[in-house]
């Protein structure tokens, strides 16, 4: 088990990849699906709140920065018009499921239900970027989901006790994250599908290439 204080290491880490994905956003290298990122804002957003009530402490800070990265996604996707991913019925439909469950959370009083509420609107947000990247992973980035998944792996270590209502959501942070990854770098979908690569520069450059030109990603 390590110091508690490493959830601002993991907290930085995960801010930085997130805010590398909004640079690519920007630049239009990466297409964020607006229903994910627009539900991954609100989601964590209210759960930070939700510990602060409860004193969760220094752990509440990898909610915090997997809400508010979101949000910076979410605000460059609308300055670039080549970073649009088109939203479809089944987006929407995750979108207006996540919501349901968010709304349910909210207001049952059982703990066991309010968690598993959150984990199952948390991941249906999720679900059209984990399509969109089976589908075209050039339209992706790793840089948020490489580092989103040390974030929660580093508060992980932090647990001195672990329950489910402790640890049960930064696992589910971690093999969201390291799934995007694979599905992202390993282009998944086309490589069972069988299809040619891409000629556009695979997304997990993105992420290495700052290293090699000696710059300083979950």
């Amino acid at each position: 088990m390590l110091d508690v204080h490493v959830v601002f290491i993991g907290a930085a880490i995960g801010l930085v990849g997130t805010s590398m994905y909004a640079y690519d956003t920007l630049r239009g290298l990466t297409q964020p699906n607006r229903v994910t990122w627009l539900l991954w804002t609100i989601a964590p957003g209210l759960a930070f709140l939700d510990e602060l009530k409860q004193g969760v402490g220094l752990r509440s800070l990898m909610t915090f920065v997997i809400g508010f990265g979101p949000l910076l996604v979410l605000l460059a996707s609308f300055a670039n018009r080549r970073s649009v991913w088109k939203i479809g019925p089944f987006d929407i439909a995750c979108g207006v499921a996540s919501g349901l469950g968010l709304v349910l959370w909210l207001v049952t009083s059982n703990d066991t239900v309010a968690l598993f509420s959150f984990m199952a609107a948390d991941f249906l947000a999720g679900l059209p970027t984990v399509v969109k990247s089976w589908r075209d992973p050039s339209s992706e980035s790793t840089s948020a989901y490489l580092t989103g998944a040390i974030n929660a792996a580093l508060t992980l270590t932090t647990v001195t006790v672990w329950t489910t209502a402790v640890v049960a959501f930064p696992i589910q942070i971690v093999l969201f994250n390291v799934l995007q990854v694979i599905l992202v770098a390993g282009r998944l979908g086309p490589r069972l599908r069988g299809e040619p690569r891409s000629t556009t520069i695979a997304p997990v450059e993105h992420v290495i290439a700052p290293l090699r030109a000696g710059g300083n990603d979950g």
